[in-house]
C-alpha cells in the first residue's frame, strides 16, 4: 500500500486561524520538545525506540535533506512517552554524510532523547519549521498511531531540518492525542482546523 506525503507548510505562513489554540504553543515553539514533555508529565518521561535503519527517505524528505534519489540515510523512528502513553512519535532522517565526527553518537543513541543531544551542541541551527496535518492514508500516521485504541481522523506534526556544524538532519513530530491540548483540538466543535 502507498501512502501519501502530508501537506507540510511554514509555520509561519500557517494562519492562526488554522491551527487550534490548544496547539499553537506546542507545534510553534522552538526549543527542546524533549525539555517541554518532561515539564508537563507526572508520570515519567521516557523513550521507546521502534526502528533505527538504513533505509529511503520520502520525497519530501530527500529534498530537505538535499539527497538524491535512491539514497539511503539512517532513519531513526520513537515514540516519547508520559508514563507508559505514547504522547509525540518522532522520525528523524540522518544522512550518511552527517555521521562523522562527535555526531557518530547520533547511531548509538538507543532509548536516550534527541533532544539532549541536539540542544546541547552550541553550533546547533534551526532551519524553518513546516507544520501539517497528517491523515490516515499519509505517510507516518499509521506508524506514529500504533497502539492507540481509538485513532483520530488527523494528527498533526512539525518538522525542521537542522544544521549541526554545516551537517544536516531532519526530525519529524507527530504529536498524539494523548496529550491534553491536542485531545481537545480533536473536538469539532472547536471549529475551523480541528482533524475531526
Amino acid at each position: 500500500m502507498s501512502y501519501l506525503e502530508p501537506r507540510w507548510r511554514d509555520a509561519r505562513l500557517a494562519s492562526r486561524r488554522a491551527l487550534p489554540e490548544s496547539v499553537r504553543p506546542w507545534l510553534l515553539d522552538e526549543a527542546s520538545l524533549t525539555k517541554r514533555l518532561k515539564s508537563v508529565c507526572d508520570l515519567g518521561f521516557s523513550v521507546r525506540l521502534e526502528s533505527l535503519l538504513w533505509d529511503s527517505p520520502t520525497p519530501g524528505e530527500r529534498q530537505l535533506l538535499g539527497l538524491r534519489r535512491g539514497s539511503t540515510a539512517l532513519i531513526r523512528e520513537v515514540h516519547l512517552l508520559c508514563g507508559a502513553t505514547p504522547w509525540v512519535f518522532a522520525r528523524t532522517v540522518i544522512p550518511a554524510s552527517t555521521l562523522t565526527g562527535s555526531r557518530r553518537r547520533l547511531r548509538h543513541l538507543g532509548t536516550r532523547p534527541l533532544g539532549a543531544f541536539l540542544f546541547a551542541d552550541p553550533g546547533l541551527l534551526r532551519d524553518r519549521m513546516q507544520l501539517a496535518r497528517i491523515e490516515a492514508g499519509d505517510n507516518g500516521y499509521r506508524t506514529a498511531t500504533a497502539g492507540l485504541a481509538r485513532k483520530p481522523r488527523c494528527i498533526w506534526g512539525r518538522r525542521s531540518r537542522f544544521q549541526l556544524r554545516g551537517k544536516p538532519l531532519l526530525v519529524n513530530e507527530i504529536f498524539l492525542p494523548s496529550i491534553p491540548a491536542f485531545a481537545n483540538a480533536l473536538n469539532p466543535a472547536h471549529g475551523s482546523g480541528y482533524c475531526d
